[in-house]
């Protein structure tokens, strides 16, 4: 499985500019490792999404992008409208890819 994250908009948006986007592959992880990211797709990509809050127009937006066995997913959301499921995986990549 390949995990792609990027970032954008938000007060920082010029420093995200043109910011490729992280990528990891679930074969380069320990096996627990990739259990636990798994697991985190599996429960982000079942929960739906939230409604934008039109307040948060300067929010942080996080794409993530899955790729597994042929089959691609896209999840995007936002810092004004995330699902606890999708901020339990956008947290788990953020400290992965901060160790590297």
């Amino acid at each position: 499985m390949k995990v792609s994250l990027e970032t954008y908009g938000g007060l920082a948006a010029a420093t995200n500019l043109r910011r490729p986007p992280q990528v990891l592959e679930t074969a380069t992880l320990p096996e627990d490792a990739a259990a636990e990211l798994a697991r985190l797709v599996a429960a982000a990509v079942s929960t739906p999404g939230q409604e934008q809050d039109d307040r948060a127009r300067d929010a942080m937006s996080y794409s993530i992008t899955v790729e597994d066995g042929g089959r691609t997913t896209a999840l995007e959301q936002s810092d004004g409208a995330m699902t606890p499921a999708y901020a339990a995986l956008l947290t788990w990549l953020k400290k992965h890819f901060a160790q590297q």
